[in-house]
């Protein structure tokens, strides 16, 4: 792996330290996340993409929880 050192001396050549400190690393994470999010939505394994998956797993928990509420009525009302 890497040593200690050598992590640290990769980014003390990072540019911007005196005036952004810190946060000269927030524009690479930002555009790291903007490229997974594009990754996400247009990507596709197969014939979905992660929100393709998403949306149907929502919906099926959705359903789900219907048929239990309406399940717990219909037991509600053989109980009166």
């Amino acid at each position: 792996m890497f040593s200690r050192d050598q992590v640290r001396r990769v980014l003390q050549r990072v540019p911007g330290k005196q005036r952004l400190g810190v946060y000269r690393f927030l524009p690479f994470f930002f555009v790291l996340g903007g490229t997974m999010e594009w990754i996400m939505i247009k990507v596709r394994v197969g014939q979905e993409t992660f929100y393709d998956v998403y949306r149907r797993k929502a919906s099926e928990r959705q359903y789900q929880r219907r048929l239990e509420d309406a399940s717990e009525a219909e037991l509600q009302q053989s109980i009166k």
